[in-house]
């Protein structure tokens, strides 16, 4: 909550300063916008001429012996277009093609280049490969030709670069290609030599594939078949182990589940199987054994069984001879491999410098055949018409200059008067060190603020007595009373450390607030320099203070009731030669002893207290003091010399009247004001055509100023 309150404060503070300084923050104002409308006015007309073009950047360079065609696009490459179309060997063609040295009348051709450098703009249209080359000119025509002449001219440079870059590279790869098809036939002779000296057999000796190659597949399809021919060893080993472990019975009902194909079992065994049946069904049936058909079936039975019988014995013969076959394959098959292996190394060994010395020829060949495609190929593309820099839209005059920007200027003019004038307003707020709040005087001084009064207040015995002008005094009269601790403290001088703060002038209106407010009140005119109360009250000055102090008059014959009650003053008197001196006499001070107890109060004009010592003597014999300080004027540093010119002479410091607020401005102060509508109210318009009131004369801050002595 706090924090919300002191920067609402420091905001206040600020547009306090706004408005304290509006006049000079205008005036600065109008003089940069005036000044920027001078210069935009009487600066020389310039007409801009803009041409369109699209740049490419080398988007292929010869790579002898790689695939690569292109490369990546570079971010600096139209920020270098740019700086190369800036420099003299870009621009000094176009200087000697337009003739602008003489044109422009220019001692040489250095000084025309820095000219037209200073006058071209150029600009980069975003996501494009087009750019913008403009040209300054007070000619339109001119600017126009000169960015067509700009365009051309490095349009022209960028072929002939390109087309020299082309033939640097033609000629360095027609080198590179000559120098491999030397290195080529020297591997080829080489490798010729060596298949001949070795006695080497290469079927293909352009090809990639060797001799050991071929052998190799040779090893690997005997490996296959060794392979093979063992898997099918031991499971011909297998099923002979089985057989041989099985009844005849075990034997003919497994055929299917050994896998063994034996026609005459699989005929007879069916048939032996059905015999027997019936014959079990014959005799179960009642029939004897020695009945004719079961004799009958009895003896094909066993004519079937020793068939069945004879067959397994084959059977098993014939799964020995098939076991003992495949082993004697088998051994030969590995013999085989092991040979195969034997020449195979035995090749490889022999053969390995030659293939090693074939593929280098194979692959530098190959290097050759790419390097005479990428000749060809380039050859074929120089043909070609090349087109790295293409003007799309040539440059014409314009028909408005576009320098000065009129409304541009202005603006800125606009924004930097503000920020300008704000600115100066706020470094003279930080330079002045006058009094500006009530917090300085109380800080500074470490004494009260009596009152705040207001600018261009009027004299109050002048003025009716609903005037709110002497709300002010009638505030700072209470403040008086408030910090008057002693009652019998009735002598009061009013001083100030300069001259022109309305010191007089408050003096007099605070005198008439204690005697309207039925206080017996003299004021006494102690200033013997320059008087101002008799002009005050319009009264004469013929005798006065001067004369009762130098001579034996009565206080009675000096002393002269105003026109206001209760309200009384002894003017000057003429002046002499000796202020000082009269002022610190014992008359002086018997005088002081006896209005002190003829009047409630006693209030002494004084000259300015840091101009004349007048000031001093009066603050040493009059029981209080009050300063005047005019707002805004006084440095606070003479504010503390003023005080401690008070306090070296025994001086009792009451408080402290801040006088001349500009309370419009000074925001601080409007609640002093808020009395003005509170207590004063306007008259109708038919109550002022009824009773006119009477016209009094005001006194204005002029006039308060001048009021005083110093």
């Amino acid at each position: 909550m706090n924090t919300d309150g002191e920067l609402q404060l420091h905001f206040l503070d600020y547009w306090r300063v706004i408005r304290v300084r509006m006049p000079l923050i205008i005036l600065v104002f109008l003089l940069v916008v005036i000044t920027a409308s001078v210069v935009t006015y009487f600066m020389p007309k310039q007409y801009l001429s803009t041409v369109t073009m699209q740049i490419r950047q080398n988007d292929k360079y010869i790579q002898v012996f790689s695939q690569g065609m292109g490369q990546s696009f570079d971010p600096r490459f139209i920020t270098t277009q740019f700086e190369i179309m800036q420099r003299k060997e870009m621009l000094y063609p176009v200087i000697d093609a337009l003739n602008l040295t003489q044109k422009w009348g220019l001692s040489s051709k250095e000084v025309a280049y820095y000219r037209l450098r200073k006058s071209l703009s150029m600009q980069e249209i975003r996501n494009t490969e087009l750019i913008q080359i403009g040209v300054y000119s007070g000619d339109s025509k001119e600017a126009a030709e000169i960015a067509n002449t700009i365009a051309e001219e490095y349009q022209r440079k960028r072929l002939s670069e390109q087309k020299q870059w082309v033939d640097r590279s033609l000629a360095q790869l027609q080198a590179e290609v000559s120098k491999q098809e030397n290195k080529v036939e020297e591997l080829k002779a080489g490798v010729m030599k060596m298949r001949i000296e070795g006695g080497i057999n290469d079927m293909n000796p352009d090809g990639m594939e060797e001799t050991s190659q071929v052998e190799g597949e040779i090893l690997r399809t005997v490996e296959q078949q060794v392979s093979t021919e063992r898997l099918r060893v031991a499971s011909l080993r297998a099923k002979y182990d089985l057989v041989s472990n099985m009844t005849d019975d075990q034997i003919m009902r497994s055929l299917v589940t050994l896998e063994i194909q034996d026609p005459t079992i699989q005929q007879v065994l069916p048939q032996y199987q059905e015999a027997t049946s019936e014959e079990a069904r014959m005799l179960n049936s009642g029939l004897g054994p020695n009945h004719p058909t079961v004799k009958s079936l009895r003896a094909k039975t066993g004519v079937m069984g020793k068939q069945l019988q004879d067959q397994i014995i084959v059977l098993r013969k014939t799964l020995a001879s098939n076991l003992k076959i495949a082993e004697e394959s088998l051994k030969s098959l590995e013999g085989s491999l092991v040979s195969s292996r034997n020449t195979q190394q035995e090749a490889k060994t022999k053969s390995s410098p030659y293939y090693q010395a074939k593929n280098s020829f194979i692959q530098a060949k190959r290097l050759l055949e790419a390097a005479q495609m990428k000749l060809s190929t380039e050859a074929m593309e120089r043909t070609m018409p090349q087109n790295p820099a293409m003007i799309w839209e040539k440059a014409e005059p314009s028909g408005a200059p576009a320098r000065p920007r009129v409304w541009l200027n202005v603006m800125l003019g606009v924004v930097v008067g503000i920020v300008f004038g704000v600115g100066l307003a706020f470094f003279i707020e930080y330079l002045d060190t006058s009094v500006k709040t009530m917090e300085d005087v109380e800080s500074f001084l470490q004494v009260p603020v009596l009152a705040v009064v207001p600018k261009n207040i009027s004299m109050l015995l002048n003025e009716p007595p609903d005037n709110p002008d002497a709300e002010a005094y009638r505030i700072m009269r209470t403040n008086m009373e408030f910090n008057r601790k002693n009652p019998e403290a009735n002598t009061i001088t009013v001083v100030s450390g300069g001259t022109g703060e309305g010191k007089s002038t408050t003096l007099a209106n605070i005198a008439f607030t204690f005697a309207r407010g039925g206080y017996s009140t003299l004021i006494v005119d102690a200033d013997l320099r320059r008087p101002s109360q008799h002009r005050i009250f319009g009264l004469g000055n013929e005798t006065g203070l001067t004369d009762y102090l130098t001579t034996d008059i009565e206080l009675e014959e000096v002393v002269i009731q105003t026109k206001v009650d209760n309200l009384y003053l002894l003017t000057s008197g003429k002046l002499p030669s000796d202020a000082v001196g009269i002022l610190n006499s014992q008359r002086m001070v018997e005088f002081i002893e006896e209005v002190k107890s003829r009047f409630d109060i006693i209030f002494f004009d004084s000259p300015p207290i840091l101009g004349v010592s007048d000031a001093s003597v009066l603050a040493s014999a009059v029981d209080l003091t009050i300063i005047v300080v005019q707002h805004r004027r006084f440095p606070r540093a003479m504010l503390q010399r003023v005080k401690q010119a008070v306090l070296n002479v025994g001086g009792n410091i009451l408080g402290v009247v801040l006088n001349n607020v500009d309370v419009r401005h000074d925001q601080h102060y409007e609640y002093y004001t808020s009395y003005y509508n509170y207590y004063y109210q306007k008259p109708s318009r038919e109550q002022s055509r009824k009773s006119p009131k009477q016209a009094v004369p005001v006194t204005s801050e002029k006039t308060q100023n001048d009021s005083d002595s110093y």
